[in-house]
């Protein structure tokens, strides 16, 4: 017959092309699925700390480290905090003048009053609403608001005089409120002249009225301050001390809602002050505020103490008391019940505000607990999202540039603050907007500088690592970090450094592997990096684990020995490592190095020798793919070439385990090494053909791709082509045509060359009449460009599905049509 005597032209062996020509876009896709692959394979899971805390208890920190656990009462903090006090307190006065006192022209300090001889006239006059103030109690009900409701009737003139406001008080001339010797003025009420009396914590100053008057008519200055400070007064009197009246009240009952109350009058204290513009160190009774809050604090209620919190800061508290407010905000934050508090206040603003303003040297320590605080609180989903929208991330930006400035005595804390940092930026960086703030303040490079400094502080780095491992998932954030100058020699020199930490060498790896998964320009800048195979084989080698008699590939007698770990921990590093190996191979420079390495090839083969798939499935996959990577370069000093039959040995158990995965590696191994006679041999000795004829039935098409690579070359050798015909190869490669042909025309070309190379002499060898009419309609109707891209909707897919038809399909389907319509002259 006329195709008996026709020429018949075997198919070029599974082998991707690789000519000089500029290939197009099919071509390139072909190349990549048929020999060269990225390896994937999940981030490293991090689990929660189960107790909120400073320092994990995986930390590694020395002992004396800021503790997380202490107990803060109001004897803990410094009542006069605005100024040091003179040593002398002044007891109140013991009358109450109608009129201000006269100065005398000589001297005025001789119109002081003085202090009174009986002590029991001082337990009268202010020190006992002091004492009443300050004394911690129970709750109470909220009794009615006094010195708010007869405000307005103090404003209402009487008759005769003058309409005096607030807002006048701060211009108005002195002698309008102070009257001088011959000058009588207003009457002040009794609450008035009590709450006004001289002590050196409240900030008042005697007799400050008639000698402000005095000398302002020779200094306007002076005038000016005397006017100021009247006007002050007067919102003291009318304002603030009733509201400190009323705290004071409420904290001594115990009723029920009594904490609500107290909150809601820390409130209007604040609002109160903000409007005055008494807030920050502006108000000269800032104490006496100050030390009626710190007694609140000893009721233990945290929805309370935020209120105070929040009140102390914004009256800038500094030294020991900005210390223990930020202590006290954090104590409330190590409970994820009150979370929910953070939320409904403004707390979180001033927090940003402590972390952008004070200098590490001299509030370093409440920097610590600041930014504790903002690290458990950015566990939670809510709050986190309230971080981004206030800037924590520019915040954190800034101050770790001012903590990588630190001089060495504040180096440790530096280092405490850190890891409270970093720790916080962790958890930002789960959220999807954050992605864009880390790369606009540049922060991914800002961390590997706080990895240069500190570069032997395992909590910092680790925490750093697992933001990489986050973000370098994503094409921006990889572009970001590549651009890094030295990061990759960076992370190299970590890895050696740190070799005995498991959960920061597993994620470090991540973050490589992530970078080289789909840059040839990452790939070689880390192969080039001093020192990279050694480091790398050096890990894989301490992670192998085997036998106390099994040599190490590359051992070394100080070799420091790495810490016990489960099967798991130390899989989960390996696939890691091989997965970076196995991405950087892909480059053409890269390649052949590792393939002729002889320390890592013997890694590999020991690992596929010494785990089952069942235990360690992923590792195996990963291990099959980088020999897979490695197979495509065929130099002669490739060492691979001089293990075929070893590696195929080793492929037979994932071949035949219950995995899909690594079926479909090993299947791949194989294409690549069936271009060797004697695997071709192994494998049809073995029975290995079998399985790859079964997997034909699969519905996976890189499975059927695989498995008629391996059909493709064993049909090389024309006593195979019996075998396989006797295992139902043809019918089965004709079913797979039919079913997965229109969706995948890679597959159909491949399928094409593996019939083709089967019929080898004549057609009538392999089909019979039936099969032959089934597969020259399947070709007559997929050789039809129209009728086979009808059913591809998406423009850009239909292009590449007709540059795949093109040119893997088209060629060697023309040719089996010529070989086949002879036999038939009818189809």
């Amino acid at each position: 017959m006329a195709s008996t005597e026709r020429k018949h032209e075997i198919c070029s062996p599974f082998l991707p092309r690789r000519n000089a020509l500029r290939k197009t876009s099919a071509e390139i896709v072909s190349e990549a699925r048929q020999s060269l692959r990225v390896q994937s394979t999940q981030r490293p899971f991090t689990p929660r700390d189960g107790e909120r805390q400073l320092f994990g208890k995986n930390s590694t920190r020395a002992d004396n480290r800021p503790p997380s656990a202490f107990s803060l009462h109001a004897q803990n903090f410094d009542a006069p905090d605005s100024r040091p006090g003179s040593g002398t307190r002044l007891s109140p006065l013991d009358h109450k003048p109608k009129f201000p006192v006269p100065c005398d022209a000589e001297d005025p300090f001789k119109a002081f009053p003085k202090p009174p001889t009986d002590p029991l006239e001082v337990k009268r006059g202010l020190a006992g609403a002091r004492t009443r103030l300050l004394r911690a109690g129970s709750l109470t009900t909220l009794p009615p608001v006094e010195g708010h409701t007869d405000v307005k009737e103090r404003l209402i003139p009487g008759p005769g005089q003058k309409q005096t406001s607030a807002k006048r008080l701060g211009s108005a001339d002195p002698t309008e409120v102070c009257s001088g010797p011959n000058k009588p003025g207003p009457r002040r009420a009794a609450s008035e002249n009590r709450i006004k009396q001289p002590g050196d914590d409240s900030g008042v100053r005697p007799t400050e009225c008639s000698t402000g008057r005095r000398t302002g008519l020779a200094n306007g200055d002076t005038r000016t301050t005397s006017t100021e400070e009247d006007a002050e007064s007067f919102l003291w009197n009318n304002m603030i001390a009733p509201l400190l009246q009323q705290l004071e009240s409420v904290a001594a009952g115990s009723s029920e809602g009594s904490v609500d109350r107290l909150c809601d009058l820390c409130e209007r204290l604040h609002g109160t002050l903000a409007e005055a513009d008494m807030l920050g160190r502006r108000c000269k009774r800032r104490s006496g505020i100050l030390r009626a809050l710190f007694r609140l604090i000893d009721l233990n209620s945290a929805q309370l103490n935020l209120h105070i919190a929040k009140l102390c800061l914004a009256l800038c508290v500094n030294g020991n008391n900005l210390l223990n407010i930020c202590k006290l905000i954090f104590q409330i934050s190590r409970s994820e019940n009150n979370d929910i508090l953070f939320q409904n206040n403004s707390i979180i603003d001033s927090l940003l505000g402590i972390l952008s303003n004070e200098d590490m040297s001299a509030s370093g320590e409440a920097l610590l607990y600041c930014v504790g605080t903002l690290k458990f609180l950015s566990g939670n989903s809510a709050v986190l999202r309230l971080l981004l929208d206030k800037n924590c991330i520019g915040v954190a930006q800034k101050l770790i540039q001012r903590l990588c400035m630190t001089e060495d005595t504040n180096f440790a804390m530096a280092g405490h603050i850190l890891v409270q940092l970093t720790g916080t930026l962790r958890n930002l960086a789960d959220h999807p907007d954050s992605r864009r703030l880390f790369i606009s303040f540049s922060l991914l490079s800002e961390l590997c500088l706080v990895l240069r400094h500190h570069c032997k502080d395992q909590d910092i780095c680790t925490n750093i690592s697992r933001i990489y491992s986050k973000l370098s998932s994503y094409s921006e954030c990889r572009l970001a970090l590549a651009q890094t100058p030295d990061c990759y020699q960076l992370f190299l020199e970590l890895l050696s450094k740190h070799h005995q930490k498991q959960d920061l060498v597993v994620r470090l790896l991540f973050t490589l592997g992530n970078l080289t998964a789909k840059s040839n320009e990452a790939r070689l800048r880390l192969f080039q990096c001093k020192g990279c195979l050694g480091i790398l084989l050096q890990l894989y080698d301490s992670y192998q684990r085997r036998d106390d008699s099994l040599p190490s590939p590359t051992s070394s007698p100080g070799k420091p020995p790495v810490p016990p770990m489960s099967v798991q921990e130390g899989d989960d590093v390996l696939v890691k490592l091989i997965r970076v190996l196995a991405n950087m191979c892909i480059h053409r420079a890269v390649g052949p190095a590792l393939a002729t390495n002889t320390s890592c090839i013997q890694l590999l083969l020991e690992t596929l020798e010494l785990r089952s798939v069942q235990e360690s499935e992923e590792l195996l996959v990963n291990v099959a793919a980088t020999i897979n990577n490695l197979s495509f370069y065929q130099e002669e000093s490739s060492l691979l070439r001089h293990s075929q039959l070893a590696i195929a040995k080793l492929m037979l158990k994932l071949l035949i385990s219950s995995s899909m995965d690594a079926m479909l590696e090993a299947t791949r191994v194989y294409g690549n090494l069936s271009q060797s006679k004697d695997v071709r041999d192994f494998i049809m000795q073995n029975k290995v053909h079998q399985f790859v004829v079964t997997l034909l039935d699969s519905k996976s098409t890189e499975m059927c791709f695989s498995a008629c690579g391996v059909l493709t070359n064993l049909a090389l050798d024309p006593p195979n082509r019996v075998s396989l015909s006797l295992e139902g190869a043809a019918a089965k490669l004709v079913d797979c045509l039919k079913d997965l042909g229109p969706g995948d025309w890679q597959l159909a070309g491949q399928v094409c060359q593996a019939l083709w190379n089967m019929i080898g002499g004549g057609s009538e060898k392999l089909l019979d009449k039936q099969e032959r009419d089934s597969l020259l309609e399947i070709l007559v109707t997929y050789l039809d460009k129209e009728e086979a891209l009808q059913w591809i909707e998406n423009e850009d897919m239909r292009d590449y599905h007709r540059t795949c038809w093109e040119l893997e399909f088209l060629p060697v389907a023309q040719k089996l049509v010529k070989t086949f319509q002879p036999l038939d002259p009818t189809a």
